[in-house]
């Protein structure tokens, strides 16, 4: 085991999105994360094949049925031993299954419980269904984004589920967890999305109450509406991103466009921006990507080329700092951030639900006798 956070126990209880994800991060991390899964039908195969599915690698599997109350109880015993959990299911869920906050702090009062929601735990739409893009529209944040003339697009699912949901649930957790280092006394971590996005959103909301941000897409500063940030299509069919906010480096963009002679609007003259934008359009249009890139390298112009999702991995400076590893045959994205003394590594592979059930029980204290009945009585299936 290597990481920071070698010898921190973490029960996770399966689910999808920004859950796993942040158990994946911690598991990067180097915790011992013990996945809680579903015990899998016979002949049904996963949406996704374990090797895929990089939400999970670093973990391991038990399949329980957690309507058995044998599962239950070795659930709990699971947590008696274990410096957090982390669950993302709806309100009250895990209440229902016996699992709830109240009950598993009676039996670690030191556990730091990290549940996650869209919505939150309370509220009107507390019970409600909902995924990235609908948390993203109710914080604002989603009408800032997009052409002025076009609905907002859908940012993936970087902003909210893994932005706004996943890593605010690390750094609660990891608070939280050194907090309970000093005082003996776990807590409960209520993360919402929407409680994250809008935090993510401080400064846009601070430039709007001040009055230099406009309610409209594509008119602002960084949404698209300067000239001097944002992307153009090139020659060759393909695009540059440009990022010249500060003036020295604006000045370096226009030298790098060969239009740095031209009697052109001051940079912040917000009414010239729209035909600003023209001119950058029809001058970026006329070389080909890699060309514009190679003119810009080393002039601090702040242009860089936009790669696809295939070409990312090739590029010298994702290479250089490793950005990619190769493992279980397929290639991942390397752990973040870096360390020095305690590095991150990728160590085990996606479990299929219940790979590791007998002996990842053996290894957290739960008696042989004990995972013998489970596994007999069908409350555990060893994958």
């Amino acid at each position: 085991m290597t990481g920071p956070l070698n010898g921190f126990r973490v029960v996770e209880m399966g689910g999808i999105g920004p859950a796993p994800f942040a158990g994946a991060l911690l598991g990067d991390l180097g915790a011992d994360v013990l996945r809680i899964d579903r015990i899998a039908k016979p002949g049904v195969e996963p949406d996704l094949p374990p090797r895929f599915d990089f939400y999970n690698r670093n973990k391991r599997s038990v399949a329980l049925d957690l309507k058995q109350p044998q599962a239950v109880a070795t659930v709990l015993d699971l947590v008696a031993g274990a410096d957090a959990l982390i669950e993302g299911f709806r309100p009250s869920v895990m209440e229902r299954l016996g699992l709830g906050p109240d009950v598993c702090h009676g039996i670690n009062p030191g556990l730091v419980y990290a549940r996650m929601t869209g919505w939150g735990q309370e509220g009107p739409m507390a019970q409600e269904a909902g995924h990235d893009i609908n948390y993203l529209a109710l914080t604002g944040a989603l009408h800032c984004l997009g052409d002025a003339d076009r609905p907002p697009p859908p940012p993936l699912n970087l902003v909210a589920d893994l932005g706004g949901g996943a890593m605010y649930l690390v750094v609660g957790l990891l608070a939280a967890a050194m907090e309970a280092r000093q005082s003996g006394r776990g807590q409960t971590i209520d993360v919402a999305m929407i409680d994250g996005v809008t935090h993510l959103m401080s400064a846009f909301q601070a430039f709007r109450q001040q009055g230099s941000w406009t309610g409209r897409r594509a008119d602002n500063i960084v949404d698209g509406g300067a000239p001097f940030y944002g992307s153009y299509a090139t020659s060759d069919g393909k695009f540059i991103a440009v990022g010249a906010i500060e003036p020295q480096f604006y000045a370096s963009l226009l030298k790098v466009m060969g239009i740095d002679g031209e009697p052109l609007p001051d940079q912040n003259d917000r009414t010239a921006w729209p035909q600003m934008r023209k001119h950058f359009a029809q001058v970026f249009v006329t070389r080909p990507r890699d060309e514009w890139v190679a003119i810009a390298a080393g002039r601090d112009a702040c242009l860089a080329p936009v790669l696809t999702i295939d070409e990312a991995p090739g590029h010298p400076q994702m290479q250089t700092r490793e950005v990619y590893a190769r493992f279980d045959g397929v290639q991942h994205p390397s752990p973040a951030p870096r360390f020095s003394r305690t590095p991150s590594v990728l160590r085990t592979p996606t479990p299929a639900p219940g790979r590791d059930s007998r002996q990842a029980l053996a290894d957290w204290g739960i008696p042989p006798d004990q995972v013998t009945a489970l596994e007999a009585t069908g409350a555990m299936a060893q994958g």
